[in-house]
């Protein structure tokens, strides 16, 4: 090969690149100004190259790079101008998620409340004995701890407050919340948590979530609960909603009522309709019961620090998932799918 290879090599690679047509932009950029394109080459020559001829050597190779950037741009814009774009065809949307329905509902009913002077609180969702058993009027080996189904963690016992369990209810943070106020009341608290239990069907699942309220202050009775549902029953279920409390027996309350919203499918007339006469399909009375109410038990005052003969309180507590069932429209009959992963069901709230 002769010292004039170098260069000629350059000058036939001008003419090439003026040849090529039928060739993408990336194929051609690869070609030649990849790392083993072409010009890659032919600049690895300059060695050979006489001193003399270095300078026509390297315009050369100036040249070459310039076409072959100018080539590079005229194929994209080649490409741009064939890519015909329809300006009056509507635009992509961009895939956008949402909340989970039940962190909506607990959106929801965390607002309802606070509109009310309520303080949206947060305690442990593993916690001890004391607090979620003892502490609320139920000692040890008491049967009512029985009816709870409850998780105990497989760990060392506090000398003090018992074994860890998986809170069967939001209620361990009555005491809690009146410790944290250090037995000062007035206390307005909602606390909204995940709770378990050893029960899965249709309407249970071992993992749910609760809200819990608690009122205490000189001077509140049933009356200040009451309205206390009915507020809540009209502003989540809409208005005409109606509450009903039943009395009930629980640990920590004293009266303890069971709570029921009047139905939103029949106005609470447990008819399906004024001709037939039959019975409403959803709540066959009128009535749905959606959780437990009742005026804080004195031992539990106590148990917080507070004196039940100046101060007195009332507290309530529900599956958020069992409320936010008997919303109008939505005849979900398995709280479970909730959990399944389907997205065909989540993505329809």
């Amino acid at each position: 090969m002769s010292q004039q290879d170098p260069i000629k090599q350059c000058q036939d690679l001008l003419k090439q690149i003026e040849q090529e047509t039928n060739i993408k932009a990336e194929d051609l950029r690869i070609k030649y100004l990849g790392k083993s394109g072409l010009f890659k080459n032919v600049s690895a020559m300059i060695k050979d190259v006489p001193n003399d001829q270095k300078k026509l050597f390297g315009q050369t190779l100036n040249q070459l790079k310039n076409k072959i950037e100018e080539k590079l741009v005229s194929l994209e814009n080649s490409k741009q101008d064939q890519e015909k774009i329809d300006l009056t065809l509507p635009g992509k949307k961009d895939k956008v998620g949402h909340l989970h329905p039940i962190s909506q509902a607990i959106e929801e009913i965390s607002q309802i409340f606070e509109k009310i002077g309520f303080n949206r609180v947060r305690y442990p969702e593993v916690d001890f004995d004391y607090y979620v058993f003892e502490a609320l009027n139920m000692p040890k080996n008491h049967p009512a701890r029985d009816e709870w189904e409850t998780f105990f963690v497989d760990t060392k016992p506090d000398y003090k407050l018992g074994k860890m369990v998986l809170t069967t209810h939001t209620s361990n943070g009555q005491v809690r919340e009146m410790e944290r106020l250090k037995s000062k009341p007035p206390i307005r608290m909602i606390n909204v948590a995940r709770t378990y239990r050893r029960q899965s069907d249709a309407t249970h699942t071992q993992m749910f979530h609760q809200f819990e309220g608690l009122v205490v202050d000189k001077g509140i009775n049933i009356q200040n609960l009451k309205g206390t549902l009915d507020y809540f029953a009209e502003s989540f279920y809409g208005p005409g909603t109606k509450s009903r409390i039943r009395p009930f027996h629980f640990k920590f309350t004293e009266p303890s009522f069971e709570v029921d919203f009047s139905c939103h499918i029949c106005g609470g007339t447990g008819k399906r309709d004024d001709q037939s006469g039959e019975n409403c399909r959803f709540c066959k009375s009128g009535w749905h019961e959606v959780g437990g109410a009742g005026m804080v038990h004195p031992n539990v005052l106590k148990a917080g620090g507070i004196d039940p003969d100046v101060y007195t309180g009332f507290a309530f507590g529900w599956g958020v998932e069992r409320t936010y069932t008997l919303k109008k429209g939505l005849n979900i009959d398995d709280i479970r799918l909730f959990y399944s992963g389907n997205l065909e069901f989540l993505e329809q709230f």
